[in-house]
């Protein structure tokens, strides 16, 4: 791959090599013109590529030149028929998605293991949740994913429903039957939303879960940075068919999204998908063996990897590398700190039974030696211990019967020990994967405080507590 080629396929960069090249004298941001303003020489040739909305460089939000080329490229990639770039993150595209489904007082119908984003939508959108259940892993205690018959159950309790939301693939790769779904919602006249944040890889070779846009949906929203290369904050949102008002979403996403977009993170989403559109059905081929001899090393071994769920129905993404811990009677967190305190390796994240790692093409033969041999090392130091015991059964995906407050309200902190059966005024969430336990609105139970004390006293993160220990819940009568 010659530059000349690379720039030719990438509308986006060779705008911005386009305006480089005669070395203008730009009276127009940002500050540090073109690099000029840098001492570092890292920025210096890092700002040349940082410009604004100018003449040839397009505009994000009105795009008329390389930007509306550029998602176009995408669209015809990604199989959608329309695609928008995001520079603000999939939280956006979601929060846009949502608004663009959903009216004030429409209901949606959420599988429960939602990102904390679909909250937000819903508040902005101030609409109604009708959540569903996720069905549940207890080998793993993890959530699966959407339970398609109950999600259908839904849509037939509630045939006034605007639309559906799912996220899938799940933080921990597993997807489930998407086709099906998209389906029965259709038949029922309703909206398809998809929260494949973790998914944006999935089209582009078969032996992979099949992408939401390829399977009917109405919207889908991508993030870029997540499997992809492509700089941090970066997503696409995919539109198909008739269902969803374009105009409507453009004018949300004009709303929600900077007035000042970063070419750098354009130029990347533009480049990831060249990439992954002229080598990613190589290169990923290449990353499942890769996947296939590491899973073999451990075949005997404490450590359990989680592979396909065939026999309920859900597929696992092979990228998603899920190691189960309990064999080595220390915890997921546990895990995770080791590797990174002893073996300079950082994961993706980690619970009570098991470490998540994250695989792209970009990672090398190297990086999954040092994976392996620092996970034998530890396999070697605690496999005599006892198998870890059952702290909990996640059940906390649990349908409350309470108000969804869909605006900021007026609250009192109280240590989170004595909140038991207060109105929760913040979302809460362990942070990742983000999923929340407890919503605005939702009364705070006793199983679920005493689960959120064990994340934290295992060293897991809960976003949403404050750094004493406190929670934030509806003020009481007559304060």
């Amino acid at each position: 791959m010659n530059t000349k080629d690379l720039i030719d396929n990438i509308p986006i960069l060779d705008s911005i090599i386009e305006y480089n090249k005669n070395n203008p004298v730009p009276f127009h941001m940002p500050g540090h013109k073109l690099g000029k303003g840098f001492e570092i020489d890292e920025f210096k040739a890092i700002g040349k590529f940082d410009v604004t909305e100018i003449p040839g460089t397009d505009n994000l939000h009105f795009p008329e030149e390389a930007i509306l080329e550029a998602q176009n490229l995408a669209a015809k990639a990604f199989g959608a028929e329309k695609t928008f770039f995001l520079v603000n993150g999939s939280t956006c595209g979601i929060h846009a998605a949502i608004m663009s489904v959903c009216s004030e007082g429409d209901k949606l119908i959420i599988s429960r293991d939602c990102h904390k984003a679909a909250i937000g939508g819903l508040m902005l959108a101030k609409a109604v949740p009708v959540y569903v259940r996720p069905k549940i892993d207890y080998e793993f205690k993890i959530p699966l994913g959407c339970d398609i018959d109950a999600m259908i159950a839904a849509m037939d309790n509630n045939l006034d429903a605007a639309g559906i939301f799912i996220t899938r693939p799940t933080y921990y790769g597993i997807c489930c039957d998407i086709r099906r779904l998209v389906s029965e919602a259709h038949k029922r006249g309703m909206a398809v939303i998809v929260d494949e944040a973790h998914g944006a890889h999935f089209r582009f070779y078969s032996g992979l879960p099949i992408c939401a846009m390829d399977a009917g949906a109405d919207l889908c929203i991508q993030s870029t940075h997540k499997t992809l290369p492509a700089f941090t904050q970066t997503a696409l949102l995919h539109v198909k068919g008739d269902l969803i008002d374009r105009e409507r979403l453009a004018f949300y996403l004009r709303l929600l999204q900077t007035s000042s977009p970063s070419y750098l993170f354009l130029c990347s989403i533009d480049y990831a998908r060249y990439v992954m559109e002229n080598s990613g059905k190589e290169k990923l081929m290449e990353l499942k063996n890769k996947v296939r001899d590491f899973e073999e090393e451990f075949r005997d071994n404490e450590y359990y990897i989680i592979q396909k769920k065939p026999d309920n129905g859900y597929e696992k993404d092979f990228t998603r590398l899920v190691i189960n811990t309990t064999g080595l009677g220390i915890t997921g967190y546990q895990v995770e700190k080791i590797l990174r305190q002893d073996f300079n390796i950082q994961v993706e994240m980690s619970d009570f039974y098991n470490i998540v790692c994250i695989l792209t093409i970009s990672d090398n033969d190297s990086d999954y030696k040092k994976l392996s041999g620092a996970l034998k090392k530890i396999g070697e130091k605690y496999s005599k211990k006892e198998s870890l015991s059952d702290i909990i059964i996640d059940e906390h995906y649990i349908n409350q019967e309470n108000v969804f407050i869909s605006e900021y309200i007026k609250s009192e902190t109280l240590p989170l020990k004595m909140a038991e059966g207060r109105i929760c005024a913040d979302i809460i969430t362990p942070y990742p994967p983000g999923i929340p336990y407890i919503c605005p609105g939702e009364i705070i139970m006793a199983e679920t405080i005493e689960l959120l004390y064990n994340i934290v006293n295992a060293g897991g993160r809960v976003n949403g507590l404050l750094p004493d220990g406190q929670i934030k819940v509806l003020r009481a009568a007559g304060e």
